[in-house]
């Protein structure tokens, strides 16, 4: 209730957003009325225009680093995240375009680019550019078997170091090879 008063007394959720940045306080108000919904927006996520939310922030989920286009219909439960698997397709970060519209439950996941005027439907999973003007709907699954699967969560740090979590704990990643996929994208 009190986060909530905050939120309107400042302008509400996207002006706290725009003022987190410098402001500790602001920031602490923005992720707990995030987090009340059960919905994570990055600080640094850029909207180039105030989404379309229908469903309010619910259950949303917008990685670090994601571009997101004017004029996006985000319905709920929709996640757009990252990819920081080393040697997996598609590291990186989403970048969507103009009046793109996304159904509930739908998964647009790591460096894929969607093109202006898409329409991905619900319940979809993106993990490959779509081109402008297309429709995105169905979903099928493929049982790929791969040995010596590296399932380390990494994400890196304000310095640029990358770091995995192991027992509930952080610790930087040293081997180069793996360093050298991240980098890659």
């Amino acid at each position: 209730m009190i986060v909530s008063f905050l939120v309107k007394s400042f302008g509400g959720i996207w002006k706290i957003k725009e003022r987190a940045q410098r402001s500790k306080l602001l920031k602490k108000i923005y992720y707990m009325y995030l987090s009340r919904r059960g919905s994570y927006v990055g600080l640094d996520v850029i909207f180039k225009g105030r989404p379309v939310l229908p469903h309010g922030l619910t259950s949303i989920f917008i990685a670090r680093g994601t571009v997101i286009g004017k004029n996006a219909v985000i319905f709920q439960q929709v996640t757009i995240g990252s990819n920081t698997l080393p040697g997996s397709k598609g590291v990186g970060v989403p970048v969507i375009g103009d009046n793109v519209y996304i159904g509930a439950g739908a998964k647009i996941i790591g460096g894929v680019r969607i093109g202006d005027d898409v329409r991905i439907g619900a319940n979809v999973v993106v993990v490959e550019n779509i081109p402008e003007g297309s429709v995105v709907v169905g979903q099928r699954c493929r049982v790929l078997s791969r040995e010596n699967l590296n399932n380390k969560f990494y994400m890196k740090n304000r310095e640029g170091r990358w770091y995995f979590s192991r027992g509930g704990e952080l610790h930087e990643e040293r081997d180069e090879g793996v360093l050298a996929g991240l980098r890659e994208g």
